[in-house]
């Protein structure tokens, strides 16, 4: 059987910082958190890097593989299948789980080829078919 991780609330799938970094730790590379701050008066952005503890407290983090912000990591791009991925989901359980996240590991026979689907960011896996528009 095919394990994928999936989200079951409303919201979309997101992964906590922690299960983020711990990615990073298990892939072989280290992230920088940024949190971005727009100033509407005076039309400035920035970016201002964060320890760890800051960025567990953030809504919404930048994750730069590099502190030039060059190489950007995005936790949404991660395969759901990916090996890496359900060990972090399994080993931390409720704290993987990012702002308006409820991930689930659901098993699917291996054969079969599938897409992820949702509704207000509540997902579910389907057999892949033939559409036309």
């Amino acid at each position: 059987m095919k394990e994928i991780v999936i989200n079951k609330c409303y919201g979309g799938f997101s992964l906590s910082h922690k299960a983020i970094k711990r990615y990073a730790k298990l892939k072989g590379f280290k992230l920088f958190a940024f949190k971005y701050d727009s100033s509407i008066n005076d039309n400035k952005s920035t970016y201002t890097k964060l320890t760890d503890k800051e960025a567990e407290k953030e809504w919404i983090v930048s994750y730069y593989k590099d502190e030039e912000m060059q190489d950007y990591f995005f936790g949404r791009d991660i395969p759901r299948d990916d090996k890496t991925l359900i060990r972090i989901v399994k080993e931390l359980g409720n704290e993987a789980n990012g702002g308006h996240a409820e991930l689930k590991i659901i098993e699917i026979p291996d054969d079969v080829k599938w897409t992820i689907e949702e509704y207000d960011g509540i997902e579910w896996v389907a057999e892949e078919h033939r559409t036309w528009g």
